[in-house]
């Protein structure tokens, strides 16, 4: 009787195990790989995302629109040159010269993209307004009361051109001072807000990145110089305050001069 050989096991039951094994392992690692590969992607957009955002940033604080600030100084300067040869130290052009000199300065730093010196030259020449319209502004207050001979007309049209001087003065400083200056508010690094502007309360999707332009400004200037308060926006920091303080008593002292004059206290 043949003896048979003895039989091989037969593996083909434990390959199909195994490779049913390996099979549901490859399929539970895939979607782990397509999260990964869609976390990559992720990770690659948002770089992009960022790299175009510091650009446009780069781009934004290139282009800090001066030119309101511009037209600020130099109707400044024509108001105080359009004042009485009494109400001014020296010629009534002086501010107005020396306030374009610095115009020129200015304009050179900001090309070289110098912001700390063209931060301080646009303090400078508002030093220099704010000093003139404040020295006219204690000429007038003594004209009157020196009994100088000086119309009705011409006092009413230097009180006028003080008063609106005073209105551009303070704006260029509220423009200049909030949050560390245009230049900061432009990189979107700023300091500490000075103001409060009603926008910045809302919630709503319009207004989450609003910025105050400079109109903003000087809509919040007109309304100190009339009312002697800032009405709708909100003073938050000492200098500020200073600030908002010097202007109300300039423009009261320029109304007083009115009000003296048409009672004849004078």
């Amino acid at each position: 009787m043949e003896q048979k050989p003895p039989s091989k096991p037969s593996h083909s039951g434990e390959q199909r195990d195994r490779a049913d094994a390996v099979n549901g392992q490859h399929q539970s690692v895939q979607p782990g790989d397509d999260s990964g590969h869609q976390s990559h992607h992720f990770v690659e957009t948002v770089e992009h995302e960022l790299h175009d955002d510091l650009i446009e940033l780069e781009n934004v604080a290139r282009r800090v629109r001066r030119w309101p600030f511009t037209l600020a100084v130099l109707f400044v300067g024509g108001l105080i040159a359009a004042l009485s040869e009494n109400l001014t130290v020296g010629p009534r052009w002086t501010v107005l010269f020396v306030t374009a000199a610095l115009l020129v300065v200015l304009y050179a730093t900001a090309a070289q993209e110098s912001e700390v010196w063209t931060r301080r030259v646009a303090l400078l020449i508002t030093a220099v307004m704010t000093l003139a319209l404040m020295t006219s502004t204690v000429f007038l207050i003594g004209a009157l009361f020196h009994n100088t001979a000086q119309s009705a007309v011409t006092l009413f049209r230097n009180a006028i051109l003080l008063w609106s001087a005073n209105i551009l003065v303070f704006s260029v400083w509220y423009w200049e001072v909030d949050q560390g200056g245009p230049a900061r508010r432009h990189h979107h690094r700023p300091e500490g807000p000075d103001f409060l502007f009603p926008q910045n309360t809302m919630q709503t999707r319009s207004v989450k990145n609003w910025q105050p332009a400079f109109v903003d400004y000087l809509f919040l200037a007109f309304n100190t110089n009339t009312a002697f308060s800032p009405t709708d926006t909100l003073v938050l920091s000492k200098r500020a305050k200073v600030l908002m303080m010097t202007q109300s008593s300039i423009s009261l002292a320029v109304v007083a001069v009115l009000a003296a004059r048409a009672i004849n206290i004078a």
